[in-house]
């Protein structure tokens, strides 16, 4: 099994730099990885992230984490999503920083609400409805650049 700085390395280096809708799925898909199932936790096998563990730093920690939450929300704005889709997008980021303010205990919550995922599914369903060209299915591009 890959070490988690060898699955890093891997969702780094496969990261587009195109403003295409193609790119910028890719791009968030691999940030709401890195934050949300980075590896899983043995027994539990449960995915955690770097969201979680960032958790485990007072404050800086959770300011670290809405930021990179915050990247989502800004690669959607230069999507075109709504203004609506940016606010609910905001939000759960929000609820997120929210949850783990609480100090040790935030990474509890923070473990159960996912708003990476939850931004996630909201960017994909646009894209898919916007942009049916990026649909992905079982990892492959449907009409998409890549195969």
């Amino acid at each position: 099994m890959p070490s988690a700085q060898d699955r890093f390395e891997t969702i780094a280096n496969q990261l587009p730099i195109g403003r295409d809708a193609m790119s910028v799925r890719r791009r968030v898909e691999a940030m709401e990885r890195l934050l949300e199932r980075l590896f899983v936790v043995p027994g539990l096998n449960r995915p955690v992230g770097l969201d979680v563990i960032l958790d485990v730093v007072p404050v800086v920690g959770d300011v670290v984490a809405a930021a990179l939450g915050l990247w989502i929300v800004w690669e959607a704005r230069n999507l075109g999503m709504s203004k609506w889709h940016i606010a609910r997008m905001s939000g759960n980021v929000g609820i997120d920083f929210l949850l783990g303010a609480i100090p040790w205990i935030g990474a509890i919550p923070d473990f159960f609400f996912r708003s990476n995922s939850r931004n996630l599914r909201m960017v994909r369903k646009w894209l898919d409805k916007h942009h049916p060209d990026t649909r992905v299915v079982e990892g492959e591009v449907i009409r998409g650049r890549l195969r």
